[in-house]
């Protein structure tokens, strides 16, 4: 199949088939597209719909987004998770209204550089809201063309995914690239899937390597496994008599970076240091169940304790400290597991309440 016929079936394909109604093809802009491709990294369609329409309700330029506070961007991200994307977008939006006068540069490399974006997402901007011929390789492309030319070994391998580029430099057509980098995508998510895939809706049948050795699962190779290592934690939740709990928010930089979360001790002896630092007086102190959280590096087990704060400062002196009102919650970012942590401790406090 030449390139002129692959990207001809996948044109035809997505006349028919292809997604037109997502919310950021509608009213395309490169902040739309732009803002949508950094969400879908990592995450499903499905997911982000609704995080995508409440970000650009809150947030609906990139000026909105340069001038917005941290906290508020990272709260509109809870949940979402890898929150380094949502510090970069922050970051990124910034460069783009002090350098570029608020305009995103027209250019695949200058794109490329702006933190967060990279080589393919730079692509799917410029070919998919500015009209421009670029080439994209996000997870669902790099699985249709490692199929297509049964590219053998793992895509994050230096050497395969400088042949997966070239392949995808070389079917990529000069006219409707907007609407081929779109159809690239669907059929990765919708047809040509990680393990059942739909070969015969496929458009790219007759020329995909893979399916005429039968041997589709097969590509692209998987990411060689390790085993996860294990860490573990306790988490205090410190309700004060308003029912108020004591978070802090965490370095920019690593794990959880500028998100609120719980203080993380070693053990329950640590927690009369942390008393004396804010000046508490604490009381009963019950076990919660635990919770693990399994990031891509290690898993985290948490051992979250609830604990009554019986006497403390009406505020916190420190400014990476603040009492988190659960009645009433401030706009803040915060980490999934500590989020739910958080609804555990207000049906807790509730239910002592009314016992």
């Amino acid at each position: 199949m030449t390139p002129e016929q692959f990207g001809e079936a996948v044109l035809n394909w997505y006349d028919r088939h292809g997604r037109k109604d997502l919310p950021w093809q509608i009213g395309i802009t490169p902040y739309r597209v732009w803002v949508s491709e950094i969400m879908l990294q990592q995450t499903q369609v499905s997911t982000v719909l609704g995080y995508f329409d409440r970000f650009m309700d809150a947030l609906p330029t990139v000026q909105a987004l340069a001038e917005a506070d941290e906290d508020e961007v990272l709260h509109l991200w809870t949940g979402l998770g890898y929150y380094s994307r949502a510090r970069n977008l922050h970051k990124t939006a910034k460069l783009i209204v002090a350098e570029h006068g608020g305009e995103f540069p027209r250019d695949v490399e200058q794109l490329a550089e702006l933190p967060g974006i990279g080589r393919s997402t730079a692509g799917a901007i410029t070919s998919l809201s500015m009209g421009l011929r670029a080439a994209i390789l996000d997870g669902n492309v790099k699985r249709v063309l490692a199929r297509f030319s049964a590219q053998s070994g793992y895509p994050g391998e230096p050497k395969v995914a400088r042949e997966l580029w070239l392949t995808a430099e070389r079917m990529t057509p000069h006219q409707r690239v907007n609407h081929y980098t779109q159809a690239m995508m669907d059929l990765g998510a919708t047809l040509c899937t990680r393990s059942r895939p739909s070969c015969l809706l496929c458009p790219l049948r007759s020329g995909c390597q893979a399916h005429l050795l039968g041997r589709e699962t097969d590509y692209p190779a998987p990411k060689p496994r390790k085993a996860l290592p294990q860490k573990r934690t306790l988490m205090p939740l410190l309700a004060n008599a308003d029912g108020e709990i004591l978070l802090y928010r965490r370095p920019a930089s690593g794990l959880w970076g500028g998100l609120w979360s719980l203080p993380e001790l070693d053990d329950l002896n640590a927690l009369d240091p942390l008393a004396q630092r804010h000046t508490l007086d604490l009381g009963e102190r019950r076990p919660l169940p635990e919770l693990t959280h399994t990031f891509s590096h290690f898993q985290l087990a948490i051992e979250p304790w609830l604990v009554q704060v019986r006497g403390a400062a009406p505020a916190v002196t420190e400014a990476d400290w603040l009492w988190y009102n659960l009645a009433a919650p401030q706009r803040l970012g915060l980490a999934a597991p500590v989020k739910k942590l958080l609804k555990r401790a207000a049906t807790e406090l509730n239910a002592g309440e009314t016992s």
